[in-house]
């Protein structure tokens, strides 16, 4: 792992190896630095921290992916700026899904996907931060056609995008407000096939016009409406952040039981999960079981489960 991390204070090369990193008080706890660093960042007193100094160069990788998605660059090694060469964004997931990285305050820090299609072309689903060069990396894995807007307060940036790659900007009529200029409107509550092998299913819930865009019967693109929780090992909604309704989340989930069949959940916020496809299946109707029950509440960051 090459090594010229520059100590500011010095002007001499800083050791990238494994220790001083640190969380600074900018961290807004929002998850992402522990979905990549676990077992370093940990939730403590409701924020991240490094709880253990990576101990090899595998775990000096993870505190690196963890630092480049950060949305407020809380993630620091000493006094050393972070090396560019140990971006590793987009990430692959696997053969089709790459995470964006680089993650957005415009978004609440939340995290952005590209799709492989069989063409070869890619979708963006939501939108890491805006800049030229972070697009010109993005579409050097394929020309993107479309940025897929789950809901309003991810559709930052989506524009910007769109009118780079030359791609379709997507979002449901009841969140157009925060993509007005949006080149595909989603409508109602059914699905929409909105290319081979992807569909669209609307979720009103989290917001009006939250999506789940599910590809191959394999990816779910969740937004805010799902997220897999370590607390408690399962498939959950975000109860404690609901902007729109609670009972319409408990309906969205009635009305698509039994249509959904993925094996990834990839949500904005909250941690991302691979299980075989009838386990999900059973979770997700386990899951529409409990949020019948659930009550409306105040909105409150600091209750999600993560």
């Amino acid at each position: 792992m090459k090594d010229d991390l520059t100590d500011r204070s010095a002007g001499q090369p800083a050791a990238a190896g494994t220790g001083d990193w640190y969380v600074d008080s900018r961290c807004t706890n929002c998850d992402v630095a522990r979905q990549l660093a676990p077992g370093l960042i940990e939730e403590v007193g409701g924020r991240a921290e490094v709880v253990r100094q990576p101990r090899d160069a595998a775990e000096v990788r993870q505190m690196y992916a963890a630092a480049h998605a950060c949305h407020t660059r809380s993630i620091r090694l000493g006094a050393g700026r972070l090396d560019p060469a140990q971006d590793p964004f987009p990430l692959a997931l696997d053969d089709r899904v790459h995470l964006c990285g680089h993650n957005s305050t415009h978004t609440a820090g939340a995290n952005s996907y590209l799709l492989r299609r069989p063409s070869g072309t890619m979708m963006m689903i939501d939108t890491p931060r805006w800049s030229t060069a972070l697009a010109a990396r993005y579409e050097a894995l394929g020309p993107v056609t479309d940025v897929l807007l789950t809901h309003y307060d991810h559709a930052a940036h989506g524009r910007a995008y769109a009118d780079r790659f030359g791609a379709r900007l997507w979002i449901h009529e009841w969140d157009l407000e925060a993509a007005p200029d949006a080149d595909r409107v989603l409508r109602g509550t059914e699905p929409t096939v909105i290319a081979d092998g992807v569909i669209a299913y609307p979720l009103p819930g989290h917001t009006r016009g939250s999506v789940l865009y599910v590809a191959d019967e394999r990816y779910c693109f969740s937004g805010d409406s799902l997220y897999w929780s370590r607390t408690t090992a399962d498939v959950e909604v975000v109860e404690s952040v609901v902007w729109y309704s609670m009972t319409e989340l408990s309906a969205s989930l009635d009305r698509i039981e039994g249509l959904l069949r993925f094996e990834w959940l990839l949500p904005g916020h909250g941690d991302r999960k691979r299980l075989p496809a009838p386990e999900m299946v059973r979770r997700l109707r386990e899951l529409t079981a409990r949020t019948r029950t659930l009550q409306e509440r105040p909105v409150d960051f600091t209750a999600v489960r993560w």
